[in-house]
């Protein structure tokens, strides 16, 4: 078993790490280790991080380097727990990136599944400003 390169360990360093998951459309080509009957499916690509992290910028380079396919971001902050009064006292305490925060958790997978068989959905939208909620949520067409 041979070392490592610098590049190969920085590589598998680097890998994609993101928190807004992201669905493309259904005209993705797949590659011959793809699917075998030549079907053309949705694939998730998950990127997750903590805050500054550059998620959004290596979104960005997916998004891009995707060019003319369909694609549906959606950010898993949508779905955080909108605070209570008590909560919002103390708001500056709060870990945002803790799992715990995501409020529906079902309702963020629904979506995914409802993405991937070419359903619209309704995503919430948070407002960071209010710590809730905003009460329209955004409609993705698909």
């Amino acid at each position: 078993m041979g070392s490592k390169s610098v590049d190969e360990v920085l590589d598998a360093a680097a890998g994609v790490h993101c928190s807004a998951l992201r669905l493309d459309g259904p005209n993705v080509q797949f590659s011959a280790s793809g699917l075998e009957n030549g079907h053309q499916e949705p694939f998730v690509i998950g990127v997750a991080g903590g805050a500054s992290s550059g998620k959004s910028t290596v979104c960005k380079m997916i998004i891009d380097q995707l060019r003319d396919q369909r694609v549906v971001e959606y950010l898993q902050e949508s779905f955080y727990y909108g605070l209570t009064d008590e909560e919002l006292v103390h708001v500056h305490d709060y870990n945002f990136d803790h799992p715990g925060r995501i409020h529906h958790t079902e309702l963020l997978l629904s979506c995914m599944q409802n993405l991937k068989h070419g359903k619209a959905v309704d995503i919430p939208n948070y407002n960071f400003k209010t710590y809730k909620s905003v009460p329209n949520a955004r409609k993705v067409i698909f």
